[in-house]
């Protein structure tokens, strides 16, 4: 008789806990983190990646570099064919003075020889004379100028493109050293210094570990009681028997429903097809990527 007290005891027990377990959750899925491989952008040496498997780093900070030695040596010859072309542009002032000069007597001389004609001390034909030599100065004066202005625009278009390739260089220079584009922390660094780089090989892998996304799935009429910013209850398995309470916030919702995933569990076990959603939470270092969570709403 005790025996079967005590059986019954045991059963009822375990019913309850059943039930229990059943109000314990409404979804469960599984704990993620976007993950970002940060990928070289210049070629050359890898001088420094002062950077290891568990390190924290903060966005944009510099972790290490690209040799940028013969960037360098580009640079220098660039700036020193700058000079070069600057030191080639004409002072306009400074070539068409002569000219000038030549057009200023020719018109006093005109003024005078003007008077003499008027005084019959001179002939016409030598006023013409003069009047001749100031339009060919003249029109040497244009000439010259123009000449002067293409070459000048001619130095100024070098000049520019020299601009633009140091441009070019001090973009690769900063392309060569090495950085995070997201706070975070390193997963995994495929790389060594010595090692040589190019333009999208694979450095280091890197995730925000302290937001993590409960990716679980609801069922239809579940999903009618969600919105994004709900907050939300999550747990997190703790050791064998015990789980942590987090608090979450509904961050994204399908629009799609989909089949249910074999390795996730939902409330109602018949459903068929369910609707994903992202629940954030803050990680105090104890959730892992890829671990199992459940979410009460």
């Amino acid at each position: 008789m005790k025996t079967y007290k005590i059986i019954s005891i045991a059963m009822a027990a375990l019913l309850t806990a059943c039930n229990s377990n059943d109000g314990d959750y409404d979804a469960s899925g599984i704990f993620e983190t976007t993950e970002v491989i940060v990928s070289a952008k210049a070629n050359g040496e890898i001088m420094a990646l002062n950077i290891e498997d568990g390190q924290i780093v903060r966005q944009f900070v510099p972790l290490g570099y690209i040799d940028t030695l013969q960037l360098a040596y580009q640079k220098d010859q660039l700036r020193a064919n700058r000079v070069a072309t600057n030191s080639r542009v004409l002072n306009t002032s400074q070539q068409i003075a002569s000219i000038n000069e030549q057009i200023a007597i020719q018109k006093r001389e005109r003024k005078r020889y003007e008077q003499l004609v008027k005084a019959n001390a001179a002939t016409q034909k030598q006023l013409d004379d003069i009047n001749y030599q100031i339009q060919v100065l003249e029109k040497q004066l244009a000439a010259t100028s123009e000449q002067i202005n293409s070459t000048n625009s001619s130095l100024q278009n070098q000049s520019t493109g020299i601009d633009a390739q140091l441009a070019q260089i001090d973009d690769k220079i900063y392309n060569s050293v090495i950085t995070s584009p997201i706070n975070g922390t390193i997963l995994t660094k495929y790389v060594e210094k010595g090692e040589y780089a190019a333009p999208g090989k694979a450095l280091f892998k890197i995730a925000d570990i302290t937001d993590m996304k409960l990716r679980a799935y609801v069922t239809a009429s579940q999903l009618t009681s969600l919105k994004i910013g709900q907050k939300v209850r999550v747990y997190a398995d703790q050791g064998e028997a015990d789980r942590k309470e987090y608090q979450g916030t509904v961050t994204w919702i399908s629009d799609k429903a989909e089949f249910t995933p074999k390795t996730i569990q939902t409330r109602d076990e018949r459903a068929n097809l369910v609707y994903a959603v992202k629940i954030s939470v803050k990680n105090d270092g104890l959730i892992k990527d890829g671990m199992y969570g459940d979410v009460k709403f």
